[in-house]
């Protein structure tokens, strides 16, 4: 009955916290609907035991990890997470379904009684060091090892109701037993057991488990459920805030960017994969670099794009490739990724731990303002990133060199949106050196290289802020986006699983034509009826936006209307501002072709601000690309558009 009444309560905090959207998706809420449940104010940072260790993992090998974090300093930077993965289970218990530890890795769990075993010995020791203590599940029967991992020697064991080690049919028990008694403080929810276990395959049939249509389809977006995936990560999530109402936990959506969990992650886990694995090669690290990078209007103080774990330690991220190493940590802070190790930290060189201990850089990650770096200049030979830092007087920006070739990269200041007639003062965050210029720098990357600084100078608008420059102060409620597509701009990677035997790597990631910072949806310059714009936000019809007004701003500014790049060039479209869900000001119908409509409104007193695109309701209708073109918001009354 205890087990029935949770879950019932879990099924009413679905309702209450993550209610579906209302008739009219478009029409204002008047108060901010981004999720702010957990403990994820800046991205999370600790150590992960996968990529070390894989299933063979052990009390010793964790504890030890641990000790490293707190010895060295790390964990002082942030670094607080102890993740255990894949490998630490037994079976579930027949009767009562309780798990088992598999005490022959973790000793301390040998605590007998009516439990059996547990976990709590464990946390206790991590949390007396000051450290936080996570776990691994599936959302489904099944985890990911018993799919592909089965020459591991800790695979669960038993029947096949008791190697069903998932989460799937006890939620509600399996997050009151990780957190109210075992004490843990993040859990990662893989999704293996919605896409790996499918009737007729020869690893049901050979290890004897029980079937499941697929709600995932790995190599189609089309066929996979993608309502019923999140419906399931959202049981988790009410369940979570039942089992800690006070918020101290991370849930970490691990679908790999399938499910369209793009649009969904946000709203329901505190960071959420954006792709498959990441393996220890260049090709792969742009793989997943991509598919977050340009993810920046979707993630903010309390929920991020994930890319998955640092590979530093491991193949082309070893101490042997130092200038490897030090892009890869470099692109995870500028995109606010989270900042989780995975290699032996006992045997590992102290060159790693020097990377990883940049508090320069590592600050970048962990800045208040929570803004993901914005890709500023885009190639596939060099990109530029832009992160505006918390107090808005300040810029990171990365000159990233993808190739295996020198590149020359020229920096201009209005890159950073800043004046170019001023100087612009750079400090280099590896080397510690400050350099000048006024309008541009030119710059010589070495192959693999990624320069980053710190940039301070006069800003563009010195009297207020380009949207474009606060995406953590963002919430896309919706996009407007009405099919989800694979984004075709991803890295495509030798497939470090089937080699050349597949067809080839696949676009899978559903991001493409997601709002954008200062491009539109698809990649291309903001335009209107010929007029370009540098800054803006790019989006579809059909969408809204919502934007936090914390500093008090006075007016919002932009120049709106139909993009030229568009590919519905019959439907209008209308733009209108909301404060706090009153209609503050409205465009006229605007069609393909009309000039770009100046839209003023006064913004003074809101908290929340919605930019909403209305278009045809036509359902065979394609989108309208929609330019939100130089908008703005102004501390001052007075008009400098």
């Amino acid at each position: 009955m205890k087990l029935l009444y949770s879950l019932l309560a879990a099924t009413l905090l679905v309702t209450q916290v993550h209610a579906r959207p209302a008739a009219d998706p478009l029409a204002p809420a008047g108060r901010w609907e981004g999720d702010t449940s957990g403990a994820a104010s800046t991205p999370p940072m600790g150590w992960n035991s996968w990529n070390a260790f894989r299933t063979e993992v052990d009390e010793d090998k964790v504890m030890g990890a641990a000790k490293v974090l707190v010895d060295s300093g790390l964990a002082k930077l942030g670094y607080h997470y102890v993740i255990l993965d894949d490998g630490w289970w037994i079976k579930r218990r027949a009767g009562d379904g309780r798990l088992q530890i598999r005490t022959g890795i973790f000793p301390s769990a040998a605590t007998g009684g009516p439990d059996g075993t547990s976990f709590k010995p464990f946390t206790t020791r991590l949390h007396a060091m000051g450290l936080k203590a996570g776990l691994y599940t599936d959302v489904g029967r099944n985890a990911c090892s018993q799919a592909h991992d089965l020459h591991s020697p800790n695979l669960p064991q038993g029947t096949t109701a008791e190697r069903e080690v998932g989460l799937e049919g006890h939620v509600g028990q399996d997050i009151d037993l990780y957190f109210k008694q075992w004490g843990f403080d993040y859990l990662k929810v893989d999704a293996c057991g919605l896409a790996d276990f499918v009737p007729g395959s020869d690893v049901v049939k050979q290890q004897a488990y029980r079937a499941q249509a697929p709600l995932i389809e790995r190599a189609s977006i089309n066929r996979t459920d993608s309502a019923a995936v999140r419906g399931r990560y959202e049981a988790v999530a009410a369940a979570l805030q039942a089992a800690r109402p006070d918020n101290d936990y991370v849930l970490s959506i691990c679908a790999w960017g399938m499910a369209n969990v793009r649009a969904w992650g946000k709203d329901v886990g505190n960071l959420w994969r954006t792709s498959a694995d990441i393996t220890p090669s260049w090709t792969s690290m742009l793989h997943n670099f991509d598919s977050a990078a340009k993810r920046a209007l979707y993630a903010g103080p309390g929920h991020w794009n994930d890319p998955d774990i640092l590979h530093i330690g491991h193949g082309a991220f070893d101490a042997a490739h130092p200038v490897e190493v030090r892009s890869h940590f470099s692109l995870w802070a500028m995109i606010n990724a989270p900042l989780l190790v995975s290699y032996d930290l006992r045997n590992g060189p102290a060159s790693l731990l020097d990377v990883l201990g940049n508090p320069d850089v590592v600050a970048l990650n962990q800045d208040r303002g929570g803004h993901q770096g914005v890709v500023t200049y885009d190639s596939d030979d060099a990109q530029i990133i832009v992160k505006t830092l918390g107090d808005g007087g300040r810029k990171a920006v990365a000159l990233f060199n993808r190739g295996a070739a020198p590149a020359e990269v020229t920096l201009l200041a209005s890159h950073m949106k800043l004046s170019g007639s001023a100087p612009v003062t750079l400090r280099n965050l590896w080397s510690k050196e400050s350099v000048k210029f006024t309008g541009e720098k030119a710059f010589t990357l070495a192959p693999h290289e990624t320069l980053v600084f710190e940039a301070t100078g006069k800003r563009q608008l010195e009297n207020g802020v380009y949207l474009s420059e606060i995406p953590g102060a963002i919430n896309v409620a919706r996009d407007g986006v009405r099919q989800p597509q694979a984004d075709p701009t991803v890295h495509r990677m030798i497939d470090p699983w089937a080699s050349t035997r597949s067809g080839g790597a696949r676009p899978q990631y559903a991001g493409w034509g997601g709002a954008q910072a200062d491009v539109t949806p698809y990649g291309q310059t903001l335009q209107v009826a010929g007029q370009a714009f540098e800054s803006g936000i790019g989006i579809l019809s059909g969408s809204r936006i919502q934007v936090k007004n914390g500093a008090g701003h006075a007016q919002l500014l932009a120049s709106v209307g139909v993009d030229d790049s568009t590919s519905n060039m019959q439907q209008p479209v209308r733009f209108s501002v909301y404060g706090d869900g009153r209609l503050l000001a409205e465009s006229p119908a605007l069609a393909y072709g009309s000039k770009a409509h100046r839209l003023k409104a006064n913004i003074r007193g809101y908290q929340i601000i919605e930019l909403v695109v209305r278009g045809s309701k036509s359902g065979d209708a394609l989108p309208v690309v929609a330019t939100w073109g130089d908008a703005q918001l102004l501390r001052a009354a007075g008009d400098r558009f």
